[in-house]
């Protein structure tokens, strides 16, 4: 017999659980603990476990999100026309929203079935009840669901299936691609990563590392990272700030929390210019994959010293030097990542609105709020 069970808390999930997503330190329970307890404020948490007899054999992560008017444009100039559009369009989409996914992380980090054991079929009927039944949770709370959404899915990804979704009234909407670089398998160091660049690439690697002008890159431990939360939130309130669209801002504590759950799977590199904190990055190691996660700089230091592109050069030898298959570097800024070395490769999303009138237009309205940009991709390598 094929059921489901719905979960408020990682605490109360069934034993089984990590034995499950082995494979993906993102649906583990240390995880998703340091994503409840540091969650942006208006985000929240529900588990989906799906079963066969008693064996778990699936498991969705579900978050409700409130989208707050002034949280979802940030610090851009644009004319009236599109000013008027944005706050027409966000009016449209205030309130709550239901993610099967991770909306703090780019990737496929929601879903998990053992496809063995289960039917997708059997699997999607199991979350798409599950969605429903949280929907009616929230209404019952005085709460109204404007829009469901499913992310993120590589087109070849084994667990997607395009036709269960557009039965569920769906769109399929092509996002920005994750910029994924792989680790070859002759590097063997950092050296042998810059000497498979092109001259002009090698010559820009090494005008970025001297236009570091004395700033030194060093991790941070628990206890630094505790010492620095407001400076490293600032850091990264400068980033996060200058994004077109937001749909969260993260807690002072987050990445504190994260390091005390996560220990050596989570790390805070900090930049130091004469033992000042001007700019971080940090990763998650994710078995096989390294994923590149939130970062924050000094804009003083970003265009004089190159601190993106360091970063982005430092996340590289961290990944070569600890032999890791891939660096999941993620979407944004595609060119500038191309350009040490990622390869974009193209995600979809699957969302619908509630109100069905609203529905047959919500194609278009994500797709001005998530616009086709066009760049340049860099080809580093010889």
């Amino acid at each position: 017999m094929i059921h489901y069970n719905i979960y408020e808390s990682i605490d109360k999930v069934p034993m089984g659980w990590n034995n499950l997503v082995e494979h993906n330190v993102l649906l583990q329970t240390n995880y998703l603990k340091a994503l409840e307890i540091a969650s942006p404020k208006n985000i929240s948490l529900f588990y989906i476990g799906v079963f066969k007899d008693d064996t778990l054999v699936g498991i969705a992560i579900v978050q409700r999100v409130q989208l707050y008017l002034k949280d979802m444009f940030r610090n851009t100039q644009v004319s009236c026309l599109k000013t008027f559009l944005k706050q027409t369009i966000s009016k449209l989409l205030k309130g709550n929203i239901l993610v099967v996914g991770n909306l703090t992380h780019t990737g496929q980090h929601g879903i998990y079935f053992n496809i063995n054991k289960i039917s997708k079929t059997d699997f999607y009927s199991c979350v798409f009840q599950g969605v429903s039944e949280v929907e009616k949770r929230i209404k019952n709370n005085g709460g109204k669901i404007r829009l469901i959404l499913l992310k993120d899915f590589f087109e070849d990804d084994i667990m997607l299936d395009d036709s269960l979704f557009l039965n569920e009234k769906l769109h399929r909407v092509i996002v920005q691609p994750n910029m994924i670089m792989n680790v070859r398998d002759v590097w063997g160091c950092n050296e042998d990563y810059v000497n498979c660049m092109k001259k002009k690439y090698r010559t820009r690697y090494k005008r970025a590392k001297k236009k570091r002008n004395g700033i030194v890159c060093e991790e941070m431990d628990l206890d630094a990272i505790e010492a620095n939360s407001q400076l490293l939130h600032n850091l990264y309130l400068n980033v996060s700030d200058n994004a077109t669209f937001n749909t969260f801002i993260l807690p002072k504590n987050h990445f504190f929390i994260y390091k005390r759950h996560l220990k050596d799977n989570f790390r805070v590199f900090g930049y130091y210019l004469d033992d000042e904190l001007v700019g971080f990055f940090t990763l998650i190691l994710n078995n096989k994959h390294l994923e590149t996660y939130f970062l924050g700089y000094n804009t003083k230091h970003q265009q004089a010293n190159q601190l993106y592109l360091n970063m982005l050069y430092e996340m590289a030898k961290f990944g070569i030097e600890h032999h890791f298959e891939s660096i999941v570097y993620a979407r944004t800024a595609m060119e500038i990542k191309s350009s040490v070395g990622a390869k974009p490769k193209a995600m979809v999303m699957y969302l619908k609105h509630t109100n069905f009138v609203l529905n047959t237009i919500l194609k278009q309205i994500f797709r001005f709020m998530n616009p086709s940009k066009d760049w340049v991709e860099r080809h580093p390598f010889s």
